[in-house]
């Protein structure tokens, strides 16, 4: 019989920052934790990632946005966003992710820092239902690609799964 090779590939990778974001809100889903806990430790875990200046989590409230949680250098003015206004709303509206590379070219974008260059919006949803999202801003253009949306989509998927039913 023939070795069958190298098997250094198949050694344990080390896990990246964002996936140990995954894993601390899987974690927390599995834990049946609050929804409010959900939302602290995703932000919170978020606000540590390279290019993310301003993270929150809006949910939907009838027919608004509402803030629940969010960390950055400062307090957002836009606290409530009627669903359909601005990137975050049409994000609630559509439930697709809207990723904006350069906020000044983007009509729907509503001002929460001027030193805002770009924006993700992710949709927190089950295919039938937008129960809020992940909203975050980079100082930077174009900060946000397909690698940062999966990621984002991943994450908005669990904490979907942890506030499902509670909110």
């Amino acid at each position: 019989m023939k070795g069958v090779g190298n098997f250094a590939g198949f050694a344990k990778r080390e896990l990246t920052a964002e996936d140990k974001v995954l894993e601390g809100v899987k974690r927390l889903v599995a834990e049946k934790a609050s929804p409010a806990a959900i939302y602290d430790a995703a932000v919170q875990a978020l606000s540590g990632l390279p290019r993310y200046s301003w993270v929150g989590i809006y949910m939907v409230e009838g027919e608004e946005l509402v803030l629940k949680s969010w960390k950055g250098p400062q307090a957002t003015r836009h606290v409530r966003i009627p669903i359909g206004e601005g990137v975050c709303g049409a994000a609630a509206r559509s439930g697709k992710t809207e990723v904006v590379a350069d906020v000044s070219k983007d009509p729907r974008y509503l001002e929460c820092f001027p030193s805002t260059k770009s924006e993700i919006v992710v949709p927190i949803q089950d295919g039938t239902r937008v129960y809020g999202e992940i909203d975050v801003d980079s100082d930077e253009l174009s900060a946000f690609g397909e690698k940062e949306r999966l990621f984002l989509e991943k994450l908005a998927f669990q904490v979907m799964l942890g506030v499902r039913g509670k909110v």
